[in-house]
């Protein structure tokens, strides 16, 4: 069928939900991105061949998915909104697989794909890629619009102030590109905060970690002011009778001062010592 949205115009996507008696509900973050320069300029990103697999979060009334399918690509779509199912289906049929639901549950039984492009919801957007990576589930790339303030915590480097135990887990698996900034002139509605739109690719060369790793670095990161020894304390003694000692030998094993804060040490630090700690306690 012939497309009858305009996703460049604020006022004909107003007719249209209109129309369709429906609304973009605040409680699911959705804001339409209405700038087709720069839709395409995060398809080009993604960087998929015709024939590929992608899943798309958010899809809302489908401006997206509409240049997916044009060129090529085996679209599975998640969209909590039931009145937007509805257009989505009318809209591209047997073209779109259509996943119902809140994306936070229903990925975890839906088939894997290499390629991940998504206009997050403020509300979700951390969450669920925290979720993604904890859980094992990584994409070759993926290429998110996010708040700005998230985006900036997911590319941040050590010493600095948006440096957090989400900087750490983006970068154990993926290397993390900022592209573009989004202002709120590039949506409809407009939200009252920057977006930013950012890049990430699979790291070939992310090691096995231990299962600790992911709670210690939460845990590391726990009390910002405290220093790394005075939260590695409190984490060990859930786990082990002998805390202090293991403390104590893993800090000067992996070299790391006792005054050292969480915000100081490296993605190769914190792997450090997880290694150590996982054979440690096992033996």
């Amino acid at each position: 069928m012939c497309n009858p949205i305009n996703y460049d115009s604020p006022s004909a996507l107003r007719a249209f939900l209109d129309t369709e008696g429906l609304g973009a509900r605040k409680q699911f973050g959705q804001n339409f991105l209405i700038r087709r320069d720069i839709r395409t300029r995060l398809i080009d990103a993604l960087g998929f061949e015709r024939g590929d697999a992608v899943w798309e979060i958010g899809p809302g009334l489908g401006a997206m998915t509409a240049l997916l399918l044009e060129r090529g690509a085996q679209v599975t779509a998640f969209e909590i909104d039931q009145g937007f199912c509805r257009v989505l289906r009318n809209l591209f049929d047997e073209r779109l697989t259509l996943i119902e639901g809140d994306a936070l549950s229903a990925w975890r039984d839906t088939d894997a794909a290499p390629y991940l492009l998504g206009n997050l919801p403020y509300n979700i957007g951390a969450r669920l890629i925290a979720d993604f990576i904890e859980q094992g589930r990584f994409f070759q790339r993926m290429v998110v619009t996010i708040q700005r303030e998230v985006a900036q915590r997911m590319s941040a480097h050590p010493h600095t102030k948006n440096y957090s135990s989400f900087s750490i887990l983006c970068a154990s698996a993926y290397t993390v590109t900022p592209l573009m900034v989004l202002k709120g002139a590039c949506f409809y509605p407009a939200p009252h905060v920057d977006s930013q739109a950012v890049r990430l690719d699979l790291r070939p060369d992310r090691p096995r970690y231990p299962a600790l790793f992911y709670p210690l670095i939460r845990a590391l990161f726990s009390s910002r002011r405290k220093t790394v020894k005075h939260n590695l304390r409190d984490f060990l003694a859930q786990r082990s009778g002998d805390a202090v000692r293991l403390m104590d030998v893993a800090l000067v094993h992996c070299n790391i001062g006792a005054g050292a804060r969480a915000e100081n040490l490296s993605l190769d630090d914190f792997t450090a010592l997880a290694l150590w700690l996982a054979d440690a306690m096992q033996g």
